[in-house]
């Protein structure tokens, strides 16, 4: 295989030197986080520099800085991988697949290389936090020169919950219907694109596992966490200037048990 169509739309969105945090759609939302936690913050961060990923503090917590996403590091013990819960892995583009895939099992980590093309493949962290990786081997006519870019967050789900989930991502969100592998359902934000894969039995909620939470970036978060409510979406954690330090947030739970963190200050990291 020589390329895979499915993730175009989201490059298309991203400029050729991607910025940290991708600017807003029309909704005012664009990716901002994943939230992970980890046993060992040095070994973590071990993994995440195979990718290139560069290691910053944000209100003393450790995050790993990726164009497109922040990732962000809190020590704990996990209650377990994230294959199987609510956000089954995030992927990354990369300028090399085959060597990045390479240079993860030559430093000891599972990989699981795609049958299907060179460049295409999994990585597990030391939690077994799954990462996706796509090389412009197999995403040609998009490539990609920084180390690695945000390219898409996995969710599976059972075959009747699949519309019914990207609907909600592009009415909460204002994310953009598309098409993902396999003619799948898909939505796209400035720096993410959800694909809606189908599984068998329901997720896991995301929190607790090594996958903790994914969180979007919005501006004027205050109105948009009013509109959130008004449209009848229960917050987990209203609207605060406080509860962290350097940014405003909120936090909800997606009806298939995905824990979301809304934000408001995270673009100028």
């Amino acid at each position: 295989m020589k390329k895979l169509v499915f993730s175009l739309p989201l490059l298309l969105l991203l400029p050729s030197v991607p910025a940290q945090v991708m600017a807003p759609n029309a909704d005012g939302v664009s990716m901002g986080q994943v939230g992970t936690i980890v046993r060992d913050i040095d070994a973590t961060k071990k993994f995440w520099a195979v990718m290139g990923g560069t290691p910053i503090k944000i209100d003393k917590v450790d995050v790993i800085k990726v164009p497109g996403v922040l990732v962000f590091m809190r020590p704990g013990t996990p209650s377990g991988g994230s294959m199987g819960t609510a956000v089954d892995h995030p992927g990354f583009h990369v300028p090399n697949g085959q060597e990045t895939l390479e240079k993860f099992k030559a430093a000891g980590y599972k990989v699981e290389f795609n049958p299907r093309a060179a460049g295409l493949g999994y990585v597990y962290s030391p939690d077994d936090l799954r990462v996706e990786i796509l090389g412009n081997e197999v995403l040609s006519d998009n490539k990609i020169t920084v180390p690695a870019v945000s390219d898409h967050l996995h969710i599976f789900l059972p075959e009747a919950a699949v519309p019914e989930a990207q609907a909600w991502y592009i009415k909460t969100l204002g994310a953009m219907s598309s098409v993902g592998p396999g003619k799948s359902a898909a939505a796209d934000l400035p720096g993410i694109r959800f694909f809606f894969g189908r599984a068998p039995n329901p997720p896991m909620p995301t929190k607790g596992h090594a996958l903790d939470y994914i969180g979007f970036e919005i501006k004027d978060l205050q109105a948009f966490c009013k509109k959130l409510e008004a449209g009848g979406i229960k917050l987990d954690q209203p609207y605060s200037k406080s509860r962290h330090k350097g940014y405003a947030s909120a936090e909800l739970t997606d009806p298939w048990g995905a824990s979301i963190e809304l934000t408001e200050g995270l673009k100028r990291f």
